[in-house]
């Protein structure tokens, strides 16, 4: 059917009127057959003898019209109809636009991923001021062998709903988490809650794996996000502060390197980091990143040495703390005596367990 004039005309072989349109393109197929001029030949009855035949100008209107009711029938159900759709060339669409999203392929069903499965808590030790140390070990994804990690659990722990701020402890190279235990953790934190010098809080001692490079991830090895996998897990295991607020992180020696690593790290996880006879190699260009988030969340640190050491220079403890300011930290330093050793550690853990529960104070 010739679309391109809706004017009469006349089929190929009869004659047009004289006001007839252009006969079609000759493209146009030559139905219904050409009609022989009335009366003219045998097998045309005449005029009287039978009803008045369909002109082809009325054939020709009632085919228009009924397109054009096919149109607006198509229109309702589908849309625009269009050259492509009405010569079967497929669904009519939009033009692409130069910065049209590409259509994402399928997307199979998954099933959910299920979180990772809570590790059981195992008592080790209860002391008579009510205190607990107990331990956890499971198949640790991002370390690619065991993970395991000691907890301090306060007096009054087992009868009380309340939350607790947490103290994640950092061991040195090839070090271990009994290491805190051995130089009193225990009983020098039941003495502080005892006395009020502090509120209760949870120490969170975590056993990395052996090697030169602890608290890093290197290669397979994901040492520092192991820490993070295992501060997640403290945070469904046990009824803790669960917001930056209420965490703090510090280490000894290689894990005072870790420590502040991870805290710079991970700006939005730590608002307490403490450095105990650690260093701080190549750590600048963390602090720069995060000096935005310091500014505006703020950050409380505490960085010793020991005037002795020749493993960590006590000296980069005041450099780094400046630094720790110059970024809007709360930052103190200082150098005691002694060397690099568990004695040293012991002889101040006080001071920094103090610095510790009074910072997360406004957290519980």
């Amino acid at each position: 059917m010739w679309l391109e004039s809706l004017g009469d005309w006349s089929w190929p072989g009869r004659a047009a009127a004289a006001d007839a349109l252009p006969l079609p393109p000759a493209w146009v197929p030559a139905f219904p057959p050409a009609l022989a001029p009335a009366g003219a030949g045998a097998g045309y009855p005449s005029s009287a003898g039978r009803r008045s035949r369909t002109t082809p100008r009325r054939l020709l209107l009632g085919v228009l019209f009924s397109a054009l009711a096919a149109v607006c029938f198509a229109l309702a159900l589908k849309g625009p109809l269009t050259l492509e759709r009405i010569l079967g060339r497929g669904p009519a669409s939009p033009p692409a636009l130069a910065d049209a999203t590409p259509p994402r392929p399928a997307v199979l069903s998954q099933p959910p991923v299920l979180a990772q499965p809570l590790p059981a808590l195992v008592p080790v030790s209860h002391d008579a001021a009510g205190s607990s140390i107990e331990r956890a070990s499971y198949p640790s994804p991002v370390l690619g062998g065991e993970g395991s990690f000691l907890v301090y659990l306060p007096p009054g722990f087992a009868v009380t709903t309340r939350r607790y701020p947490v103290l994640y402890l950092l061991h040195g190279q090839n070090g271990h988490a009994t290491a805190f235990l051995e130089i009193g953790l225990q009983s020098r934190l039941d003495r502080l809650i005892a006395h009020k010098a502090i509120r209760p809080m949870i120490a969170v001692m975590i056993q990395d794996r052996g090697g030169l490079e602890n608290w890093r991830d290197l290669g397979s090895r994901g040492s520092a996000s192991y820490l993070v996998e295992v501060q997640k897990l403290v945070d469904r295991m046990l009824p803790t502060i669960a917001t930056r607020a209420g965490r703090a992180i510090a280490g000894n020696s290689m894990g005072g390197f870790g420590a502040m690593h991870v805290a710079l790290a991970n700006p939005y996880r730590f608002s307490v980091v403490e450095s105990w006879l650690g260093y701080f190699n190549n750590l600048e260009g963390e602090l720069s990143a995060d000096r935005p988030i310091i500014s505006r969340l703020g950050l409380r640190a505490f960085l010793y040495g020991a005037q002795g050491d020749t493993v960590a220079d006590p000296s980069e403890d005041a450099a780094f703390a400046a630094r720790l300011r110059s970024a809007g930290a709360s930052a103190q330093s200082a150098v005691y005596t002694g060397n690099h050793s568990l004695t040293t550690l012991s002889e101040h853990l006080d001071e920094m367990l103090l610095f510790a529960g009074r910072a997360l104070f406004g957290a519980s």
